[in-house]
């Protein structure tokens, strides 16, 4: 008996070794490709940085991306949800189907930085004419994917399972009156033929460490759901205030009322939110009571019950109080858009820590509170079970409460970060078809 335990239990400890020094050997393998590449990925975020294209006319960059990965010899389809591209790498095993997602949309700012390769690009955006520059990092998601796809087509024979590459515009929002982002590119069926298992994403962050990784499980960004309400009341002069049904009297009931939500509604041991008038209109002069007000704000939630409810709140508190001063108020939410909350699967994001604790070692894998700004990312994890994540652009030793934030003119990145999101993509795709096999 015992001899027979021993004869059993040696070749599984001998499978075990020889497994990790297997995992150890890709993983070296892993890190010397994206060494080699690294200048490869520099060169490519240059060239889109000084070509930047705002949402859904992202033409140049979408064909740069469609060239590359016909060279790499994929499946290429292109012009889905407008300027997507989806290339479809297959491994010579079969396994699982893991997407990845980067995002290539710049946005209407004018570039201060001083680089030599800063954009000059100008444009038209909602009928006016206006500066482009790539100031969220979004080109160089697209340089790092590029780079990502590169290296796993040069491991193809070993690939367990098929790679689903998806470049998509849009992600800011898209033009007025347009479609566009993650929720159209899940309409047109980028996770299908072939259907995706899973997705990963990441987005790189001027105010993180180069070399550094930030995660949370569950929500990540919050759902964002704007809103507009109309109070609309009783014109009088502004003399005779007893005359009126006055909407913006009204109108500041709503927005004080409005803020109770957060302090008496929402369980903040929990998750944060949010609920924001940013904008309020109403009147032409000093005597008149106008007849209207329109307010608009947004929401940010980061639980679908939190959403629930605070949308129910606003509904009624807005309804009710104008109701009482004789007025009435209508609640358009959400108004023009809705991104749900970024949801991070907890089984999943449990699962991969790992594949990013081995990328950058595990001191350099940092759980972090969740944000209230939003990603469109969560259409495609509302679908498949998703992990998103962060990546460090911020110089090393710099004060990141003094580096430009996202979506300013001064916006700068560390190009030396980029091979980290190299590391971590072709990591997450190799271990999770290591540990899913089909």
């Amino acid at each position: 008996m015992k001899k027979t335990f021993l004869l059993f239990i040696v070749p599984f400890i001998l499978c075990n070794v020889n497994l990790n020094a297997q995992s150890k050997d890709i993983r070296n393998e892993i890190q010397t490709k994206a060494k080699d590449i690294e200048q490869k990925v520099i060169d490519w975020r240059r060239d889109i940085h000084q070509n930047p294209e705002l949402g859904n006319r992202e033409v140049r960059t979408a064909a740069m991306v469609a060239k590359h990965l016909e060279s790499l010899g994929m499946e290429v389809t292109t012009n889905v949800g407008i300027t997507g591209v989806i290339g479809i790498l297959k491994g010579n095993l079969s396994g699982p189907v893991v997407a990845l997602r980067a995002d290539m949309d710049a946005l209407p700012v004018l570039e201060r930085t001083p680089v030599p390769f800063a954009s000059k690009v100008r444009t038209i955006y909602n009928g006016k004419e206006t500066n482009v520059m790539h100031a969220c990092g979004h080109d160089s998601h697209v340089a790092i994917l590029m780079g990502v796809a590169e290296i796993l087509s040069g491991m193809q024979k070993d690939l367990k399972g098929t790679v689903k590459f998806i470049f998509q515009p849009a992600e800011e929002g898209a033009p007025k009156g347009e479609e566009g982002g993650a929720e159209l590119m899940v309409k047109q069926g980028a996770l299908q033929n072939p259907s995706v298992d899973v997705i990963f994403g990441l987005h790189i962050n001027a105010q993180v460490e180069v070399g550094k990784i930030t995660y949370r499980p569950g929500g990540m960004f919050a759902g964002v759901g704007d809103m507009k309400i109309t109070v609309n009341g009783k014109s009088a002069h502004g003399a005779e205030p007893w005359s009126s049904v006055d909407p913006i009297v009204t109108s500041a009931q709503i927005i004080n009322n409005l803020q109770t939500i957060i302090s008496r509604n929402v369980d903040i041991t929990q998750n944060a939110a949010v609920v924001t008038i940013g904008s309020i209109h109403s009147g032409n002069r000093s005597n008149i009571i106008p007849e209207q007000v329109e307010m608009l704000g947004t929401v940010r939630t980061l639980s679908k019950a939190d959403e629930k409810l605070i949308f129910a709140r606003i509904r009624q508190i807005a309804t009710k109080t104008a109701e009482a001063n004789g007025a009435e108020a209508i609640v358009e939410l959400p108004y023009s858009s809705h991104v749900p909350v970024t949801f991070n699967n907890l089984n999943l994001t449990a699962k991969m820590l790992p594949s990013l604790q081995k990328s950058v070692g595990m001191s350099n894998v940092l759980l972090v509170p969740a944000e209230t700004g939003g990603e469109d990312f969560s259409f495609f994890a509302n679908e498949v079970p998703g992990f998103y994540f962060y990546i460090g652009g911020l110089p090393k030793g710099q004060d990141p409460k003094t580096s430009a934030s996202h979506h300013t003119p001064d916006f700068f990145l560390d190009e030396s970060g980029f091979i980290t999101g190299v590391n971590a993509m072709v990591n997450l795709v190799v271990d999770y078809m290591e540990i899913n096999p089909q």
